[in-house]
C-alpha cells in the first residue's frame, strides 16, 4: 500500500465516522424527531473556515474515488468541471409524470434511468415520491390507472414491500444505492422561503407550489417517517441529514459518499504482460524518433 493508498484509507475512515450517525438501515425504531435539522456533527458555527477546508478535502477524495470508479481519460472536461468527473455521473429529475409515464407502472421512469457500470447515478427526486406527495394527496391515485380493487388501505405497505424487493434487486446486480433524506426544520424552510422572495436575484427560485404545500407540513412529516422506517436497510441505506446548515449538510453528504465507495475496494484497471509489452514497445519507438 502506498502512503496515497494509507492516506486515503484514513479519509474513507474518518468520513465513515462522520457519515453514520445519519446512516438508517433499520427503520423500525426510527423517529424523524431523534435527529436534530441544526446539528452540525460537533462542529460550531464558528467553524465554517475549517468545514469548507473539510469539504474541499472531501470533494478531492470523492474525485480520487469516482475517477478509480469510472477510469475515465478525458482530464480536459474533468479539469474544467473540477471535482467528479462529469462523465462518470447520470443525473435525473422526476417531476410531474407525463402522460406517457402514467401509462406505467410508477417504477418505471426511474429503473430505465438507472446508471451503467461504472457510472454514478444521481436521481433528484425517484420513485419515493410515490410513498411522499401521492401520499399526502391520494387524489393522484386517481390518474394512475389502477384497478379500483388495489387502492385500499394497504396500498402503501405493498408500495413499500415493492420498493423494498426493487432494491434488493438492484443491489444483487452490483448497484449501490443511497439515499438521502435533507432534515430541513419547518422555521428554516420559511427563512429561505422568505430569502427567495426578499432577494431579486433568487427569485427564480420560489415556487408557490412548495409554499402552498407548506400547510400539509405534518402530513408530509409522517409520511417522511413512515417512509423511512419502512425502507431503511443494510442493502439500501437512508441517510437523514441535518439540513439547517448548508455547509454541514454538504460536508456530511459527501462523507457518506466517498464512505460508500471506499468500501467498494476501487482501483484503477490493471496492465497484463501483454498490454506491457506494448507498452514497452511504445516507449521505444518513442524514444527512437
Amino acid at each position: 500500500m502506498t502512503f496515497a493508498d494509507f492516506s486515503l484509507t484514513r479519509r474513507i475512515e474518518s468520513c465513515r465516522k462522520f457519515s453514520s450517525p445519519y446512516r438508517v438501515t433499520d427503520g423500525a425504531k426510527f423517529r424523524l424527531k431523534d435527529i436534530d435539522p441544526g446539528d452540525t456533527g460537533g462542529l460550531g458555527s464558528e467553524d465554517k473556515a475549517e468545514s469548507k477546508e473539510l469539504l474541499t478535502l472531501g470533494i478531492e477524495t470523492l474525485a480520487h474515488l469516482q475517477d478509480r470508479l469510472y477510469a475515465g481519460k478525458d482530464g480536459t472536461i474533468k479539469h474544467v468541471m473540477s471535482g467528479v468527473n462529469p462523465q462518470g455521473c447520470q443525473v435525473f429529475s422526476f417531476k410531474q409524470p407525463s402522460a406517457e409515464e402514467l401509462n406505467h407502472d410508477y417504477l418505471w421512469r426511474c429503473l430505465k434511468r438507472l446508471p451503467e457500470r461504472g457510472r454514478i447515478g444521481i436521481f433528484n427526486r425517484s420513485y419515493y415520491e410515490e410513498v411522499l406527495v401521492v401520499k399526502v394527496h391520494d387524489e393522484m391515485l386517481e390518474s394512475q390507472k389502477l384497478p379500483p380493487s388495489l387502492v385500499g388501505k394497504s396500498i402503501w405497505k405493498n408500495r413499500y414491500q415493492d420498493i423494498c424487493n426493487v432494491e434488493k434487486y438492484l443491489t444483487r446486480n452490483g448497484i449501490v444505492i443511497c439515499k438521502f433524506f435533507l432534515h430541513l426544520s419547518k422555521k428554516e424552510q420559511k427563512k429561505r422561503f422568505l430569502e427567495r422572495l426578499d432577494r431579486p436575484e433568487k427569485n427564480w427560485k420560489f415556487s408557490m407550489g412548495d409554499a402552498k404545500e407548506r400547510k400539509y407540513w405534518r402530513k408530509y412529516q409522517g409520511a417522511y417517517e413512515d417512509m423511512i422506517r419502512a425502507t431503511a436497510t443494510k442493502y439500501a441505506p437512508w441517510y437523514v441529514m441535518p439540513a439547517d446548515n448548508k455547509w454541514f449538510t454538504r460536508l456530511a453528504v459527501a462523507a457518506a459518499i466517498i464512505e460508500t465507495l471506499g468500501t467498494l475496494g476501487l482501483d484503477y484497471p490493471q496492465v497484463d504482460d501483454a498490454q506491457k509489452a506494448e507498452l514497452a514497445a511504445a516507449r521505444a519507438a518513442l524514444e527512437g524518433e
